[in-house]
């Protein structure tokens, strides 16, 4: 009864980190309506949409990396390997790194930076739920995981790595998909910037 408890409070905070995320992408894309990069340079522009697809690429890789290691077991164990032996939080350190590349689909570094921060910010919310909530089931064993890792921010000279990997191809995939709404912002934000060249929708900012 009490892992069936466990079970559903975990599923009921992941609901709601995806809740919290899809908000976020779409406060974002709604800002994205009327802000359009600065450069004079086309070229400079392009650059900064290939580095940002090469990005997203990167998010998507990291976050399927972190589900080789916690896919199905964060309800039932502390993870403490792999990613998780650098960062608490590593699943949220890709979203937000993603959250940059969707920013630089723009063509703009400060819109990049901006939309990594607002990201940033928002998982905080989220993660102290999920820490009172990991706290309270694991114990010790989670403050013991607290003050030895990182909660955000990775320390690579942690890392330590497992001999043997047991994955759910279910949540693989599922990290996949999810991980697929980033590459919808390129398009996206395509189809925004020739509807401003149109003058079709208004730029109310231009930012470098």
């Amino acid at each position: 009864m009490a892992e069936l408890n466990s079970l559903k409070d975990m599923s009921r905070f992941q609901h709601r980190r995806r809740i919290a995320v899809a908000i976020v992408i779409g406060l974002i894309l709604v800002a994205l309506l009327t802000i359009r990069s600065a450069w004079s340079n086309d070229r400079v522009h392009e650059y900064i949409e290939d580095f940002g697809i090469g990005v997203i690429v990167l998010t998507i890789l990291g976050r399927m990396w972190c589900t080789l290691y916690i896919g199905g077991r964060k309800s039932s164990e502390i993870v403490r390997l792999g990613p998780y032996s650098m960062s608490r939080n590593p699943l949220y350190v890709f979203s937000t790194i993603g959250a940059f590349g969707i920013g630089m689909m723009t063509g703009s570094l400060t819109v990049s930076l901006a939309l990594a921060v607002i990201c940033y910010i928002a998982f905080q919310f989220v993660i102290t739920a999920e820490e009172g909530y990991l706290e309270k089931v694991f114990g010790e064993t989670y403050t013991s995981y607290k003050r030895d890792v990182p909660r955000f921010f990775p320390n690579p000279s942690l890392y330590k790595e497992a001999d043997v990997l047991s994955v759910k191809s279910s949540m693989l995939y599922r990290t996949f998909t999810d991980g697929l709404v980033f590459f919808v912002s390129y398009p996206l934000l395509e189809f925004v910037e020739y509807l401003q060249g149109e003058h079709i929708l208004p730029v109310l900012l231009r930012l470098y």
